[in-house]
């Protein structure tokens, strides 16, 4: 049968079922006392030997898609790779770059790096389909091609496997933020930290002058861990001093709860309670920052 059949059989042969095939890649490192396989054994080094091989196959041909490594097991004195084609065509990027040497390349960089191997260390390997060994043909893309058609996986994905799989993928997350650490005398807003002083007559005056109708709202946020508040407390201070107007009622709000409260009637819990209104604009104004321009 020629090569051009054979091209034929690979890449068409949907007309049976999806193409699809396996391969197991056998590696070793040639330097003396250094071994991929030693390195694998190794509960910490297990993994840095996948990331390298995962960025191996990364690199092959610009990045090869259309595969996954079912199984890494113990070959000694090689490490087996058994690797499952979902497509004929990054099948054939992967043979190409093998047979070139790319490949071997790429393992020697990523192990040199990674592994705290010497630079350029060189690297042996041998890929099987089946019982075919195909260093034996590899100018012949299409025969291997076939020959990897022909092996199908026995397995599914090793447990293992996708442990590694979901290690590395957590290792390219962007790092949670550790929370910024807020002394007990301070309080943040909008991710800036100001002084959690007492309340005084000032902010009274300050919050009276620009809370308007607004100050009910504002007490009954206060109101949940104020007892003086609790009640018809509101509603009887709206009716006290309803002549006097919107200032007098919410001086008398916010004098209410500092007596009641003494020293724990912060700025901070002011801030809060502004906030949980969705007063933003209130709560810059407590605390004098100038609106952006």
């Amino acid at each position: 049968m020629g090569s051009t059949e054979y091209t034929k059989m690979a890449v068409n042969s949907t007309n049976d079922r999806a193409w699809s095939g396996c391969a197991v890649l056998f590696l070793r490192c040639c330097n003396p006392g250094s071994d991929l396989l030693t390195f694998y054994k190794d509960k910490h080094g297990k993994f840095s030997v996948f990331k390298v091989i995962k960025l191996t196959l990364t690199d092959v041909a610009g990045g090869l898609d259309g595969y996954e490594i079912l199984k890494l097991h113990d070959a000694d004195p090689f490490l087996g790779v058994e690797l499952k084609f979902m497509d004929a065509l990054p099948c054939k990027r992967f043979l190409d770059s093998y047979a070139c040497g790319s490949l071997l390349q790429f393992l020697s960089q990523h192990a040199s790096r990674l592994l705290t191997l010497p630079d350029g260390v060189a690297m042996e390997a041998v890929l099987k389909a089946g019982t075919h060994i195909l260093d034996h043909d590899l100018k012949n893309t299409e025969l291997c091609l076939q020959h990897i058609y022909q092996s199908q996986p026995v397995r599914l994905r090793d447990d293992e496997v996708t442990q590694l799989e979901q290690q590395l993928q957590n290792s390219y997350a962007p790092p949670v933020q550790t929370p910024q650490e807020v002394p007990k005398n301070c309080f943040l807003f909008q991710k800036r930290m100001f002084d959690d002083r007492p309340l005084t007559s000032a902010d009274q005056q300050r919050f009276a002058a620009h809370v308007g109708r607004d100050w009910k709202r504002v007490g009954r946020a206060l109101q949940k861990n104020c007892r003086a508040l609790k009640g018809t407390a509101i509603d009887n201070l709206a009716y006290e001093y309803e002549r006097e107007g919107l200032y007098e009622q919410a001086y008398q709000l916010l004098g209410r709860f500092i007596q009641s409260e003494g020293r724990s009637a912060r700025l901070g819990r002011l801030i809060s309670a502004l906030e949980e209104s969705k007063l933003t604009n209130m709560a810059e104004i407590m605390l004098d920052i100038q609106p952006r321009e």
